[in-house]
C-alpha cells in the first residue's frame, strides 16, 4: 500500500465513521466533539510507539470536513504523557471556563493528532480537562475519551468498527432519566 493509498483508506474510514455518529446523534450549536486518537493504531503499530503525522493528517482533514458547518467545538485529547490533557479553540475554552495550561503537545508527549489539531485550530489552547462536557465522542485506538463525556454515556453501534488498523468506538450522550416509574420522558431526548 502506497502513503496515498493508505492516506486514502484512512480518510475514507473516518469519513464513514463520523458520518454515521453524526447520523445517530442529536446535539446542538457549541456541544463538544471530543476525539482521541493514537495514529501508532491506526497504522498497526502498537499505541505510543509508532505515531504517524500523515495518519494524523488523513484523519483531521475528513474530521475538519465534517464538522465544519455543525457548529460543534472540537476537543482533542492528548496521550497519557500529557494526563490526557486536551487541545481546543479558545472559544471553546472560554465558552465553558476550562482552566487553561501551558505545553505544546509532541510526537511522542500528546501524539501526532493533537499536534495536527495545534497546526489547524484557528485560535488553539491547551485546556487541562474539559469536565466531562463532551456530547459526542470518538475513540480510536482505544484512547479512552470517557473520562470526557457527559454523563450517561451511549455507544453507537456502526458497520465500521476501525480506522486503519485501529479499534474504533463511538457515543453520544443522553439526558439522565429521573424520578422513577411514574414519571413521564420525552422519547426524542433517549
Amino acid at each position: 500500500m502506497t502513503k496515498n493509498d493508505s492516506y486514502e483508506k484512512i480518510y475514507a474510514d473516518t469519513a464513514k465513521a463520523l458520518d454515521e455518529l453524526l447520523g445517530k446523534s442529536t446535539y446542538r450549536e457549541h456541544d463538544i466533539l471530543v476525539i482521541g486518537c493514537s495514529t501508532s493504531e491506526v497504522t498497526g503499530h502498537m499505541i505510543g510507539t509508532g505515531s504517524s503525522t500523515d495518519a494524523a493528517e488523513a484523519i483531521m482533514d475528513a474530521v475538519m470536513a465534517h464538522i465544519k458547518d455543525t457548529g460543534l467545538f472540537l476537543a482533542v485529547q492528548c496521550c497519557e504523557h500529557l494526563n490526557r490533557a486536551l487541545v481546543v479553540e479558545q472559544e471553546c475554552a472560554d465558552r465553558y471556563g476550562f482552566t487553561e495550561v501551558n505545553v505544546i503537545p509532541a510526537l511522542h508527549a500528546g501524539g501526532a493528532f493533537s499536534m495536527e489539531a495545534v497546526k489547524r485550530f484557528k485560535n488553539y489552547t491547551m485546556v487541562e480537562d474539559i469536565h466531562g462536557k463532551a456530547a459526542l465522542g470518538m475513540d480510536i485506538g482505544d484512547t479512552f475519551i470517557g473520562m470526557h463525556m457527559r454523563p450517561v454515556v451511549v455507544p453507537i453501534h456502526t458497520e465500521h468498527k476501525s480506522i486503519g488498523k485501529a479499534h474504533l468506538s463511538m457515543a453520544r450522550t443522553r439526558r439522565k432519566f429521573v424520578g422513577g416509574e411514574r414519571a413521564n420522558y420525552n422519547d426524542a431526548l433517549r
